[in-house]
């Protein structure tokens, strides 16, 4: 995605978006939220740079633009990123003030990411396991403790490049799934995506419960 088609998107997402939250309260403790909306291209997020500039322009609908905001995305390959690497130490808060994780240890242990509280920036609850549609596969790219994976076998969509053939980590924001097991319940790293496109399209993520939408957070 070239840099001026992908801000041709988040604009209109943007645009979107403050046509919502008009009359909306300032959210300026906002911390974290989940994106109301994705580019539209599955997981081709305009790389990092790109997925972190919709979090910039959707915290802006906030009441946050003054805040730095970045994906929970991790890459791999040479110069990897760990997504608990560019959040910030917390805590955070949701957009009904809620604290999610005091610091990066609660987050990656007993945090308090629920389908209740991972609302998106709007202040609005993202569809679960038993909604229609479901839209619980947030892409992270990521394992259990924020890491990256190793280089090899797929895991971020070529680095949130691709909307075809490969796969991307996702979580459950609701913590449900089709077993009763860490995985199923894990908010960041739950299983892969896959689908008939190659696993990356945004047919393919909304095949497994998901949309193309990931976490945000304010890093400072």
């Amino acid at each position: 995605m070239s840099t001026k088609v992908g801000f041709s998107i988040l604009a209109a997402v943007l645009l979107s978006s403050l046509g919502a939250s008009i009359g909306h309260a300032q959210q300026s403790d906002i911390g974290f939220f989940i994106t109301s909306a994705g580019p539209g291209k599955g997981a081709d997020l305009g790389g990092i740079a790109g997925a972190d500039q919709l979090c910039q322009l959707l915290g802006a609908t906030a009441g946050a633009g003054t805040k730095t905001w970045h994906a929970y995305l991790s890459t791999q390959g040479p110069g990897a990123v760990n997504a608990r690497d560019r959040i910030g130490k917390g805590p955070w808060k949701n957009a009904k003030g809620i604290i999610i994780a005091n610091d990066l240890a609660e987050l990656h242990g007993k945090n308090n990411i629920s389908k209740q509280t991972a609302l998106t920036e709007k202040g609005e609850p993202v569809n679960g396991r038993g909604d229609t549609p479901n839209m619980h596969d947030i892409l992270t790219g990521s394992q259990p403790d924020g890491t990256a994976f190793p280089a090899g076998e797929d895991r971020t969509c070529g680095n949130w490049t691709k909307n075809g053939q490969g796969s991307a980590m996702v979580g459950h924001h609701d913590r449900q799934g089709l077993r009763d097991d860490d995985a199923s319940k894990s908010w960041n790293s739950s299983h892969p995506s896959r689908g008939p496109d190659g696993g990356c399209s945004q047919n393919d993520l909304k095949s497994t419960g998901g949309n193309g939408l990931f976490y945000c957070f304010a890093t400072k």
